[in-house]
C-alpha cells in the first residue's frame, strides 16, 4: 500500500524515513502539476505518464492510489485561489542499506503544494547553451525519474539573469531545457527535438501537439543545432512545460531570436484545461 505524506502544516503530515529509496538512490519518480483554483491541469496526462514510468522501474502503483492522493491535495487546494503547484513523488519505499531492491516493496507518495512561480514576460526569456551535456539512457529515456543531478548541475550553472539552461546532446544538438522541452519552427514548421532523445517526455508538448492537429498543423521531430538559430530558415524557439505553459525564448547566448510566428495559438493551447481540448 502506498503511504501518503501530506505537507507540514497539515494536521495530518508525517516525516520520510531515513531509509526511503528515493532519498537513498533516487528511485523513484515525480510530477509537477499546475493547479489552477483548486483543479489540478493535464491531470490524467501526468498520472500516465507516472504510472508508465512505475511500470518500466518496477514500482507496483495503481491509478486508484494517484486518484485517492489527488483528492486529497485537491481539497487543500480548494482553499486558495489562483495558481499553485503540486508534487507528487513517488518512491519504492523503505528498502534498506544497499542497491537491490526489496522484493516485495512497498512504495511511498510524496506530496507537495506550493505556490506557483511568477508569470514570464510578454517579451520572452533569455537561456544559455549548458556545459553540461544531456545523457539519456535509453532504459530511462521519457520517465521524470528522481535522478536530475544534470539537471541540477545545469541550473547551478545559469547566469542570474537567464531563465534556462539548454542541454546539448553528444553531437552538440539542443536536446532539452533543465525544465523545459524545445519546441522551434523551422521553414514554417513547427518542430521538436527527437524525443528518444530526451530525458523526459513533456506531458505540455502532447497536449500542445494535440490542439495543432485539430488545426491541421503538424509538429516533426528533427535535430536542433546551435548554428541553426541564426540562420534565416530559423523563425524561434519556445520553452513549454506543464507549469509555466509555452514562453519564448528572446536570447540564446546573449543573441536576439526571432519570435515565432502563430505563437499566440501555443500560448492559447498551453493555457488550455486538457478537458478543453
Amino acid at each position: 500500500m502506498i503511504t501518503i505524506i501530506v505537507p507540514e502544516n497539515h494536521p495530518e503530515a508525517v516525516s520520510v524515513p531515513v531509509n526511503d529509496r528515493g532519498l537513498a538512490y533516487g528511485d523513484g519518480l515525480f510530477e509537477t502539476i499546475l493547479v489552477r483554483d483548486g483543479e489540478p491541469q493535464l491531470l490524467q496526462a501526468h498520472c500516465r505518464r507516472m504510472l508508465d514510468g512505475a511500470r518500466r522501474l518496477g514500482i507496483p502503483a495503481c491509478e486508484a492510489d494517484l486518484v485517492k492522493a489527488v483528492d486529497r491535495a485537491r481539497a487543500q487546494a480548494s482553499e486558495v485561489p489562483g495558481y499553485q503547484v503540486l508534487k507528487l513523488v513517488l518512491t519504492r519505499g523503505s528498502g534498506g542499506r544497499g542497491y537491490r531492491p526489496p522484493p516485495s516493496p512497498e512504495p511511498r507518495l510524496i506530496l507537495s503544494l506550493m505556490a506557483a512561480p511568477p508569470a514570464t514576460p510578454d517579451s520572452g526569456v533569455g537561456t544559455v547553451i549548458s556545459d553540461i551535456p544531456l545523457t539519456v539512457n535509453p532504459v530511462f529515456a521519457g520517465i521524470k525519474s528522481l535522478n536530475r543531478l544534470e539537471q541540477v548541475m545545469a541550473s547551478r550553472a545559469m547566469p542570474e539573469d537567464c531563465y534556462e539552461a539548454l542541454m546539448p546532446g553528444d553531437q552538440g544538438d539542443l536536446r532539452e531545457g533543465t525544465r523545459t522541452a524545445l519546441l522551434y519552427l523551422w521553414e514554417g514548421q513547427w518542430r521538436t527535438p527527437p524525443r528518444e532523445q530526451v530525458a523526459v517526455r513533456s506531458v505540455m508538448l502532447a497536449h500542445i501537439e494535440r490542439g495543432l492537429a485539430r488545426e491541421g498543423v503538424k509538429i516533426t521531430e528533427a535535430p536542433l543545432f546551435p548554428e541553426q538559430c541564426q540562420r534565416p530558415e530559423f523563425g524561434g524557439l519556445v520553452l513549454v512545460n506543464s507549469i509555466v505553459g509555452a514562453v519564448p525564448v528572446q536570447t540564446l547566448d546573449g543573441r536576439e531570436l526571432p519570435r515565432p510566428g502563430q505563437l499566440a495559438t501555443i500560448t492559447s493551447l498551453a493555457k488550455q484545461p486538457e478537458e478543453f481540448r
